[in-house]
């Protein structure tokens, strides 16, 4: 909107100025109204360009990923809460012989069956975050990067702006002892022009205000969604492959042999540690849906100042 120029004056906003800065065109009847004009539109083609980058954003913070895998984690630990060892523990000679262990035994491997159904889709629900994350990721990291091209530009119009403010009062103050209809009319002008740069201004402040913590919390929403993706992954490796085996061979011992002896210790070793990785899988996804929402909430709530600064 301002010339860096020794000579920061109101004569430097000619319509040619105008149509570099990319203001709204308006039919102007006079040098005045293109002034006015230009005081009350400054940067409004930077604030329009954010309002699309909003809408941008607003569409690429809608994908279920995450409540996704905060739900598959509240199923698969539920599952694993009802596994009941006492189903396989040692039986008397009376039972094995009559085969009275073999239907505690089915009961189990059915436990099993639901865990394994509960594992796998929430397995599934991993996979599609790994997938989408990356191209998620770069996908919100381009849009806050454009925002931050249009944010400088905003914080540039607003140094100059206040650069120009003082200037133009300086002007006033130095001409308030003029005389006659013409300068008081001009003076006049003037003032109200200041005026209404003085309100344009405060509109960007608000508008570049707003956006600060988005540029700030969009990135770490991105970071919480990439480490949530690799823990997930890590458990699927590692705790999750494990307790599959021993609980197979528990169920297998415990339909043969109507007990599973010290396979159960095992078992429930390898059972804990799976628990103690999902609560913390789960806790590090709410962390992530928590994030996810805070950034949706700020991205919809600029609407507001955005609108007012276009």
């Amino acid at each position: 909107m301002f010339d860096d120029s020794h000579d920061r004056t109101a004569s430097l906003m000619t319509p040619a100025r105008l149509a570099q800065l990319k203001v709204r065109p308006r039919p102007a009847p006079s040098a005045t109204a293109w002034l006015d004009q230009l005081a009350a539109d400054a940067g409004s083609g930077h604030v329009r360009r954010l309002l699309d980058l909003r809408h941008q954003l607003a569409a690429l913070l809608h994908a279920g990923e995450v409540r996704a895998i905060v739900a598959g984690c509240d199923a698969l630990g539920q599952a694993l809460a009802q596994v009941d060892f006492s189903l396989v523990q040692p039986r008397g000679w009376l039972a094995r012989v009559t085969g009275g262990g073999k239907e505690p035994a089915t009961r189990f491997a059915a436990q099993q069956a639901a865990v394994l159904r509960d594992g796998q889709a929430w397995a599934a629900e991993v996979h599609t975050l790994q997938k989408e994350q990356p191209a998620r990721r770069t996908a919100v990291e381009h849009t806050l990067v454009e925002c931050e091209v249009e944010l400088r530009a905003i914080e540039k119009i607003l140094d100059q702006g206040a650069r120009w403010l003082q200037d133009m009062r300086a002007q006033l103050k130095a001409r308030g002892a003029e005389t006659g209809e013409a300068a008081q009319q001009k003076a006049g002008e003037d003032e109200a022009r200041c005026e209404l740069l003085v309100a344009r201004l405060k509109l960007l402040r608000a508008a570049s205000a707003a956006w600060q913590p988005v540029l700030q919390h969009g990135r770490a929403a991105c970071n919480a969604r990439a480490t949530l993706a690799a823990r997930c992954i890590q458990l699927l490796a590692e705790e999750w492959p494990a307790w599959r085996q021993r609980a197979e061979d528990l169920a297998e011992d415990a339909s043969a042999h109507g007990n599973a002896g010290a396979d159960a210790d095992l078992a429930r070793q390898a059972l804990a540690r799976l628990q103690a990785a999902l609560q913390s899988a789960g806790e590090q996804a709410r962390d992530a849906q928590a994030r996810d929402q805070a950034l949706a909430d700020e991205v919809v709530a600029l609407q507001g100042s955005l609108q007012a600064a276009a």
